[in-house]
């Protein structure tokens, strides 16, 4: 079971996110787009692993509190792959950093790259066009869940379920 952990992106960012991969096609890009629905920040990638539970029981071992998640307002890549980014947020790597720990104290293997929060807009990018100058809307929201997930590769693509969330409820942290 291909597994990853992310936060889920209110309609208003997913808006932001659609009209920048608009903006980019316009200009004639052409690869992989992220279908809107799967539009979300990883912030942490398990991949192959056979026990989503236990990555849910190290993700309830972590205190959540909400925090901030702004889209900086560009485009940036990894090679051909394009995305956009978000604003530093101290809170979001504080629970990246709790996160990896509790993962690594279970046994659980994940990603150890450093974490660079963005939100993949298209793989395989194939232009030679600027996209630098290309804005993305600076739409913000406040993360009260992480999520779980689990991403199944088919005929059309990646499709991603959710499998469970750890959030915060007015009164009460978990």
């Amino acid at each position: 079971m291909r597994l990853f952990i992310a936060v889920i992106l209110e309609p208003a960012l997913k808006q932001a996110l659609l009209d920048s991969q608009a903006a980019l096609k316009k200009r004639g890009f052409s690869g992989y787009y992220t279908r809107e629905q799967n539009l979300h920040l990883t912030i942490g990638f398990i991949g192959e692993y056979p026990d989503p539970d236990a990555v849910l029981e190290a993700m309830e071992t972590i205190p959540f509190q909400p925090f901030p998640l702004t889209l900086s307002g560009g485009i940036g890549s990894f090679g051909n792959l394009l995305w956009a980014g978000t604003e530093p947020c101290p809170e979001a790597e504080q629970y990246v950093k709790r996160l990896r720990h509790a993962l690594a104290a279970r046994g659980i293997p994940f990603d150890k790259k450093k974490f660079h929060p963005h939100i993949t807009l298209l793989r395989n990018a194939e232009s030679r066009q600027p996209f630098a100058d290309i804005a993305i809307a600076k739409e913000a929201m406040t993360v009260r869940r992480i999520s779980l997930m689990r991403s199944d590769i088919g005929r059309h693509g990646a499709q991603y379920t959710e499998l469970d969330a750890v959030g915060y409820e007015e009164g009460r942290s978990s």
